[in-house]
C-alpha cells in the first residue's frame, strides 16, 4: 500500500535530529491514514495517543534546542506549538465522543506538518548551531527514552 505522505528531501531542515523526528511524524500520519482506510476506531485512537505523545516530546526536543540556541522567536514557536496541541487533542476528543476524524486529519496534518517545517523551523535553522554531541545525546535520553 502505497504511503498517504512521503517524505520530501525539500522538508529536511539540515539538523539530523529534528529531520528524524519530523519522518517518525510522518509515519504516524501514515498509520492514522492506513487505520482510517480499514475503519479501524480503536487502532484511530491508539494511533492518536501515540502521535500526541511522540509530537509532545519532539516540540519539547526543539523547544529545548532553540533555547540552547538564544532563538529569538522561541516564544512564538512555542505558542504554535502549543495551538497544534491542543488541535490534535480536540480531534482525539471528537474521536472518543465517537465522530469520524481520521480521513479529514490525515489531510490537516499533512498540510500542518508542511507549512510548519517549510515556513516556521526553517527560520530557526540559521539560529541552531552544532552542539556538542553530549548535549544533543542527553535531551535524547531526556525527551525519548
Amino acid at each position: 500500500m502505497q504511503p498517504f505522505m512521503e517524505w520530501s528531501d525539500n522538508l529536511n531542515t539540515g539538523i539530523d535530529t529534528i529531520d528524524l523526528q519530523h519522518r517518525k511524524i510522518v509515519d504516524y500520519i501514515n498509520e492514522l491514514h492506513r487505520a482510517a482506510q480499514i475503519a479501524d476506531r480503536e487502532l484511530v485512537g491508539k494511533v492518536l495517543h501515540g502521535l500526541i505523545d511522540y509530537t509532545i516530546a519532539h516540540f519539547g526536543f526543539e523547544e529545548e534546542m532553540l533555547a540552547n540556541n538564544h532563538y529569538a522567536d522561541i516564544e512564538e514557536h512555542k505558542r504554535l506549538h502549543e495551538k497544534f496541541i491542543t488541535r490534535i487533542k480536540m480531534h482525539l476528543a471528537n474521536h472518543e465522543k465517537g465522530a469520524n476524524v481520521a480521513r479529514a486529519l490525515t489531510g490537516e496534518l499533512q498540510i500542518w506538518l508542511i507549512a510548519h517545517i517549510s515556513r516556521e523551523d526553517q527560520r530557526y535553522v540559521s539560529s541552531v548551531t552544532e552542539t556538542s554531541e553530549g548535549i544533543v545525546l542527553k535531551m535524547l535520553k531526556k525527551f525519548f527514552d
